[in-house]
């Protein structure tokens, strides 16, 4: 979303805030009771849905940070020591002292940040229609899942705080079990405020929808395995199906375009612009575009060649992702850009000829902005698509949550990529089905995983670049250790 306002956020859940300076002179006692200033809250709450990619000296784009534990990309860049700690986690070895610690950071960031609107929607009084309170509570409850969710899937036994802390900073470590049983609760408490349209209108894409949150809560409850609440996901599911709202795109070669943003297949996207974009290496927390396509593309690339642009040659897609496809299948252009037939670069750490077309950088992505180009291209991070409704709803029939037409659903998405032999809908053949939709999404490792196929798939290569088999140990990171020092004794390390 466009105008976002900066506030102060908690750097970490055992930390001091960052206090930015006040453009008046109101306290914060008084500066938070009109409904345009709690608006400016809700905002707010948003803004760190577009740092990971690069924030707190870090690169944690949050879909690659998944994919490369998975089995579709390598890690790629210099060598083995770029960006050490991506490569430490793709072989499951990640150490306390080098591993993922931006995305910590800016998930707390935004945990609190909705825990902000939560307590300043109290101060407004009645300055704030009933109606308009209510959706700034369902929206701070459901970014609040959201930003707790990546807590949740990458550490899982993590702290959990609904009120912001006080000095020494210091909230419970709750166990992974717990953590869901709270979020999934706060979900459906703003899923039951029932606040939010089914698709918002276009001045307001980026906001939470009604259809978002229903993706969210099947995503986690998914995720969970949580059988006692599947009927409700399958029901949610078919509310979007339903409503009319969203279909596929008739061309999944355009889905990842500037012109397919926010198209009727997109439920959720995180926008990123180069219009004006101020995003720099010395201020990277505002609003403006992601450095995601230059990480991703070929070094040494002709910009504007072939309508690409030069990257740094991280996240090269593997061959054996490429050779998945059938081909006739459209996905599989659209996903992987062969590079290595269309022009020259230079080839760097694991290379094989081919790029995330999804998300490489293009000719004039970053044109408008004022800063630094490298931070500012201006391609949207899609979260949901309808493609996932229509492959969530049917695993949920074919899981016993329902009835409906799985099979419908599943070669609905098979019919779009070219794809004329139908199949039936089992449980293989629909995560296969995700496996050739969602690729370079964040989509596949957490799919692995929640199906039990992970310890299978995720296995040394034959080429010595992943050296070491997933084990369930491996499921949560180690916390950083920086974390574990700051909370003075009362977090405990995962077991790696």
């Amino acid at each position: 979303m466009l105008g976002l306002i900066t506030s102060a956020f908690l750097t970490g859940c055992s930390e001091s805030f960052l206090e930015l300076e006040s453009k008046t002179q109101e306290t914060i006692d008084t500066y938070f009771t009109t409904d345009e200033h709690i608006q400016e809250a809700v905002v707010a709450a948003y803004d760190p849905l577009h740092w990971p990619d690069w924030a707190m000296s870090q690169y944690n784009p949050v879909n690659i940070m998944s994919d490369i534990m998975a089995d579709d990309i390598w890690v790629g860049g210099a060598d083995k020591t770029d960006n050490q700690y991506w490569h430490l986690m793709m072989n499951y070895e990640a150490l306390p002292t080098n591993c993922m610690t931006g995305l910590w950071t800016v998930a707390y960031s935004g945990i609190k940040r909705s825990n902000d609107i939560l307590t300043y929607i109290g101060w407004a009084g009645d300055n704030l229609t009933a109606k308009n309170a209510t959706y700034y509570e369902a929206q701070a409850r459901v970014l609040r899942v959201f930003y707790y969710n990546w807590l949740w899937k990458f550490w899982g036994n993590i702290p959990y705080y609904e009120t912001n802390l006080t000095s020494p900073y210091l909230a419970e470590q709750l166990s992974a079990d717990d953590v869901y049983n709270n979020i999934i609760l706060d979900l459906e408490g703003a899923i039951a405020l029932d606040a939010f349209p089914m698709k918002e209108t276009s001045n307001n894409y980026g906001r939470v929808t009604k259809a978002m949150a229903y993706m969210l809560y099947a995503e986690i409850v998914m995720y969970q395995n949580d059988e006692s609440r599947y009927p409700k996901a399958l029901q949610y599911m078919k509310e979007i199906v339903d409503s009319g709202s969203y279909s596929l795109v008739g061309d999944y070669t355009g889905i990842f375009k500037e012109s397919g943003e926010w198209s009727t297949e997109s439920i959720f996207e995180v926008n990123y612009k180069d219009d004006n974009a101020a995003r720099s290496w010395n201020s990277p927390l505002v609003a403006g575009g992601t450095v995601l396509p230059r990480l991703i593309s070929p070094s040494g690339w002709a910009d504007g060649t072939d309508g690409h642009d030069n990257g740094w040659g991280f996240c090269p897609v593997r061959t054996e992702t490429y050779t998945r496809y059938s081909n006739n299948d459209t996905r599989r252009g659209a996903t992987c850009w062969d590079a290595a037939s269309a022009g020259s670069y230079n080839a760097r750490y694991q290379d094989t000829g081919f790029f995330l077309e999804k998300y490489v950088a293009q000719t004039g992505g970053n044109a408008d902005q004022i800063a630094d180009g490298d931070l500012n291209y201006n391609n949207n991070l899609r979260i949901y698509r309808y493609s996932e409704t229509l492959l969530n709803a049917a695993e949920l029939i074919v899981r016993g949550a329902g009835s409906g037409d799985a099979k419908g659903y599943l070669n609905q998405v098979r019919k779009r990529a070219g794809l004329t032999t139908e199949l039936e809908a089992t449980i293989d053949n629909i995560i296969e089905e995700r496996h050739l939709e969602f690729v370079g999404e964040g989509k596949r490792y957490w799919d692995l995983i929640r199906t039990g196929k992970a310890a299978t798939v995720l296995v040394p290569d034959s080429y010595g670049y992943r050296t070491h088999s997933w084990t369930t140990s491996k499921k949560y990171l180690p916390i950083p250790q920086s974390e574990i020092d700051a909370a003075q004794g009362t977090l405990t390390q995962n077991n790696y």
